[in-house]
């Protein structure tokens, strides 16, 4: 069976419910995964919103979460982890907010697509110092044994 990501706050392409955005808590949603196939030694996890600024015209893909090194016995993430409650070993990196850690939705104008991309990687990977996006998917590069998603949307 393939891996699988899914969350008990909004199903594949359904709504995010507003407590996940910057219009409520803006605190990030449970995740569960399963199926990781053998092998995995560390998850990764980006959440990207590839209709930024609008939807009509898309003109980036603007980065909400950058996570690595989540340890594979692990489940899922419970709903509003952060720095302080992240497992042993996992860090994470910065968004497009320029802050480190998960910003929720927050768009400006129509509905957008946002998502949950997770990683099953065949090493542990070295302290990358806060990455970007971009930093952590040329680490992961030769590296990836699976990926899956979860797409969420909202609308202001």
């Amino acid at each position: 069976m393939a891996m699988t990501l899914a969350s008990g706050a909004f199903e594949h392409q359904g709504a995010i419910p507003e407590r996940f955005t910057c219009d409520g808590e803006d605190i990030s949603p449970d995740l569960a995964w399963s199926n990781l196939p053998a092998g995995t030694k560390s998850l990764a996890l980006i959440v990207d919103d590839p209709d930024a600024p609008d939807p009509a015209a898309p003109e980036m893909v603007f980065v909400h979460w950058v996570l690595y090194n989540i340890p594979p016995e692990l489940p899922g993430l419970p709903a509003g982890i952060d720095a302080e409650s992240l497992p042993t070993g996992a860090a994470e990196g910065i968004n497009d907010f320029k802050r480190v850690g998960y910003g929720g939705p927050c768009p400006p104008t129509g509905r957008h697509r946002y998502f949950h991309k997770l990683y099953a990687l065949d090493r542990v990977l070295p302290d990358l110092s806060e990455p970007s996006k971009e930093e952590l998917l040329k680490t992961m590069e030769g590296h990836i044994l699976e990926q899956t998603e979860l797409v969420g949307t909202y609308q202001r």
